[in-house]
Formats: structure tokens, sequence, C-alpha cells
């Protein structure tokens, strides 16, 4: 039996999910081993583990050992890898990417299937591998850098399958004449991809924000170079040997799909973006670099997501107590490390109305601080729960932050069982007037956070929704018992282009986006030019070549 055919099922339920947009999950969250087996979870350990301190062989091209990660929970991972000559490894996948093109899209698609499938079950070793790269804790490091990432990549894997077949494989086409003989061609189209995709990845969320594009890629006859930040390249140097040896067994080049590691000192991206034999840039990370990214890929199709400023607006809620709650966790988890995460909160200088009486301005920066400090309040919840902070700059910039605003409620350590170097933060929280935009008016990226006064629920809506305009956003939230207030902040961020929540109180937050339901980034302001995933995602991803013969009289 095929790839294809052997998951043909999971694809048309991954189809019919991307249509109705209802929940539907592939892949299992739950780190249990009656569903990945009694022994997965030791496994994983010992494989991730087995893995540290010495060369972790791809077998493409390369020449001496890269890779210096330094886990954020205080170890080195002393893996290392064969580094890439640009040149080189572009001319391996121009090589392998003419058999890839070649082949059947039901031959291509079963293919990255199959990976798909063979990474699901080395969910395990993933999370020891995204936990000790991003900071991530370890169910999270579970979650979202496995299940939840692989859901992503089929969800980008059914998106170009419906896509390639809206295009008919073949027609007979008959013109007809008047009274003389109609006019008959045979007419075939084939899918032509566009080339190499280069894919850069990120160092907090590498295979969820890494895998709809390689993916994606892959599925439409793309050959793929992943290009991992150099402080989270085991994860993907994971999938990539998982990917490589699939494409082995299946009778292709291996070189479809590679791997271009460097260390930060010595960076390879930029000349990975500029050379003339990548034709796709995919790309998450930072501002400034993504402005080069797009400056400088010359005729390359460019995706990018980038970073944005995401805000809460509070206007009045029927449940005071579970509002601060569902911010409470939302500012904390991870650490306020996810692209995702709020960071500024609009709060009318007049207060707000609750089911608890009315609430000052400083009542609900209180609320929200009380709610961080009962969150956090047991160590082993605040590990679970925070993680770790994946780059020094990160920690140094909430040190830095504490006088831009009256602090309300400090950042502080959080101790992590076991791992005592560990670099660690809580939520910053800073009281600030709406004119102080010098500090709220730009990304702060991490555990840091604003209260702002406002003159009015009014103004907090233009002011959050002005802010996505100019410096993007991927999310907002508003909390109002006013069904017109509510009306008003929908039409003020559809038109920024950013995912809109109302009155989440329970157990969905702000920061979570959904496969096959949520579209994760609008592509409609800067905070990027891409949506995971959507039909533009795929489809621009290759090409139509037509061939018509006329048949002879």
């Amino acid at each position: 039996m095929s790839f294809f055919e052997a998951h043909r099922a999971l694809l048309d339920e991954a189809v019919n999910a991307c249509r109705t947009r209802a929940y539907w999950s592939a892949f299992p969250e739950i780190a249990s081993g009656r569903i990945y087996g009694e022994t997965a979870k030791a496994d994983g350990e010992a494989a991730f583990k087995a893995m540290l301190g010495k060369p972790f062989d791809l077998g493409q091209p390369g020449g001496a050992q890269v890779g210096k990660e330094v886990s954020p929970y205080g170890m080195p991972l002393g893996t290392t890898y064969a580094a890439a000559d640009v040149d080189a490894i572009v001319n391996a996948s121009l090589k392998a990417g003419e058999g890839w093109a070649q082949a059947s899209i039901e031959d291509r698609v079963g293919v990255c299937l199959e990976i798909v499938d063979r990474i699901n079950k080395q969910s395990f070793l993933m999370a020891n591998a995204v936990m000790h790269t991003t900071g991530q804790a370890f169910m999270m490091a579970f979650q979202a850098g496995g299940p939840h990432a692989q859901d992503r990549a089929l969800e980008a894997i059914a998106y170009a399958y419906e896509e390639m077949n809206r295009v008919p494989r073949s027609v007979n086409w008959t013109k007809p004449q008047g009274k003389g003989d109609p006019i008959v061609l045979d007419k075939t189209w084939r899918i032509v991809p566009r080339g190499i995709s280069l894919v850069i990845g990120c160092a907090t969320f590498p295979t969820w924000n890494g895998y709809p594009a390689i993916f994606a890629s892959l599925a439409t006859g793309n050959s793929v170079i992943v290009k991992p930040h150099p402080g989270a390249i085991l994860p993907l140097a994971i999938t990539v040997k998982i990917g490589r040896d699939v494409l082995k067994e299946a009778g292709f080049d291996p070189n479809v799909l590679m791997l271009a590691p460097d260390n930060a000192d010595a960076p390879i991206t930029q000349d990975l973006v500029t050379h003339p034999g990548v034709a796709i840039v995919d790309f998450t990370g930072s501002p400034a670099f993504g402005q080069w990214v797009r400056e400088n890929a010359g005729t390359d199709l460019v995706f990018t997501e980038e970073a944005g400023i995401n805000s809460i607006v509070i206007d009045s809620t029927h449940d005071f107590r579970g509002m601060c709650s569902n911010i409470a966790f939302s500012l904390s988890l991870y650490s306020g490390q996810m692209c995702t995460a709020p960071q500024n909160i609009f709060v009318p200088s007049g207060g707000i109305e609750t089911n608890d009486g009315h609430k000052s301005f400083d009542d609900v920066a209180g609320g929200v601080a009380t709610a961080i400090d009962k969150l956090l309040g047991d160590p082993d919840r605040a590990a679970a729960i925070l993680g770790a902070v994946q780059n020094e700059a990160t920690a140094k910039r909430v040190d830095e932050a504490r006088k831009l605003g009256r602090v309300v409620r400090d950042s502080a350590p959080a101790p992590v069982a076991g791992f005592d170097q560990a670099r660690t933060a809580s939520p910053l929280l800073l009281a600030v007037d709406a004119k102080d935009d010098r500090a709220w008016g730009e990304e702060r990226f991490g555990p840091i956070a604003f209260v702002i006064r406002t003159e009015s629920t009014e103004d907090s809506i233009i002011l959050a929704a002005q802010s996505a305009k100019r410096k993007g956003a991927i999310t907002a939230s508003v909390y109002s018992t006013n069904d017109r207030v509510i009306d008003k902040a929908a039409d003020a961020f559809a038109r920024a282009g950013v995912a809109l929540s109302v009155n989440l109180t329970g157990g969905i937050y702000v920061n979570q986006s959904a496969a096959f339901s949520d579209y994760h980034v609008s592509g409609a302001n800067p905070a990027g030019n891409a949506c995971l995933t959507d039909s533009a995602f795929v489809a621009n991803r290759f090409r139509v070549a037509p061939l018509r013969r006329q048949k002879a009289a």
C-alpha cells in the first residue's frame, strides 16, 4: 500500500475540517502512555539524552561541526551539526528537486503524511528537544511542539492537496465550428513548483511556526531547506532526519529536505535569502530582520510572521474574578513569549462596572496582579506555566522595563525543581497613562505588560486598533457587557486585521490558536504578510503549465 492510500482517510478528515472550521484534531494532545505507548515518555527522554554532546548525523552535504545550543534550563546541549556550505546545499537541493517536482500529487502528499505520522510517534522526544531549546515547560513543549504543530502541518498539507486538485489533470476540449468539423484539443495541466523553499525558523516555536511552511512547500513539489534559529536547531534537525528517512524509503533523493544550521556568530541566513537558487522564503522572527528579508529576497515569494503588540480592552464584565484569572494566565503562559500573548490592557480612567460592583482603574490593575500571584503561588504550578526564558536579552528587557511605568506587580525568578540554573521571570505589570505611548507603543517581548489609563472605552478601542495598524497585532481581546461596545470593537479590530476574542473567562485563552479552525495572523497588518493557514498560503507555491495537443484530422 502506498503512503497516500495508507493515510487517505486522515487526509479526507483534514480536508473536511478545513472546510467546516469545526473542532477537530488528528493527534492527541494528552501525553499519555495509553495513547503513545507505555514506555514512550521514558523512551523519548532516553533518545533525547543520547543526542546530547555528540554530532547529529543527517547524511547530507556539510563541513565542520556547528551548534552551540544551551538550554534555558541551564545546561549546554553539546549537540553539533554539519555546517552548511550555501552553494553546495542549494545545488544539492536543486538537483533533488527535479525528481520531486515530477512526482504525482498523491505521491508527494503521501510522503508528507507519512513524515507527519512518524513525527507524531516521536512526540516525547520532540517535547524534550523543544523544552530544552525554547524554554517551554514540558507539557507545553509536548503539546505545542508536538501534536499541535503536527496538526498545523496536516492543515497545510490538506490545503495544498485541495488547491492542487482544483486544477483538472486533463480534458478533451471541443469547440464547435458551425457546419464545419469542431476543433478538438487534448489539454493537460501540470503542477509546477516554484523551486527551492527556504524556511527560516524561530527560537520560541520552531515546529509550530515552521511546519506549515515546510509541508506546504513539500506537498506542492518544492524542495525545502530548513534554516533553524541557532538557539533552537535540535527540534528541526529531528524533523528533517525523519523526513529524509521517509523520502529515501519512497525512492526520492533525501536532499529534497535539508537542514542549514549555523552559529549566531557566523550566520548564513542572508546568504541563503539572497541566493539566486532560492525561490520561496518563509520567515518567523523580529520585524527588523523581517523587513530585511522582504527588501532583499529579490523576486522570491516571501511569507512572514513577524511581531506585534496585542491588546486587551476592558469596558465591563459579568465575571470580574474570571476575567482577571483569564488575563493572568494569558500573561504568564510561557513567560509572555508567545506571539499571541497580550501586552497592553486598556482601562478607562473612570473604572468599569462588574458583577462585584464598580471597580476603579487601580482595582482592575490590582485584580490582575492578585490573580497572577494566586496563579503562580504554588512553585510547581508556576514552573509548569512559566517555563523558562529562551533568550538572555529577554530577561534583560524585563529588568530595563521597570522604569517605564508604575510597578503594579514586579517580576521575579521562579524556581524550577531539578534545574537550579534555569532562567525564569514572572510577569511584570506596569501602570501608565495612554499619553505615555513611548512605553506601551513598542513591542516589549517577554513577560512585560501595561495597564493603560484611557479617557474612555471608545478611546481604548481607537488606541488599540491604531496600534495594531501601525505596529501590527495578531490577537486582541475585549471585555464588555454591552453589545454595542462589542460590535464597535469587532469592526475596529477587523479593519486592523486582528483576531478578536470576547469575554474570555474560562479555559480558553487569547494566546491559543487552534489548527483547522483559527486563522493565525491575518496578513492584514505589520505582524505578518501571511496567514497560517489559508488557501493563499499554499496556492502561490506552485504554478500551472498547460499543454495543448490538437488531434490529427
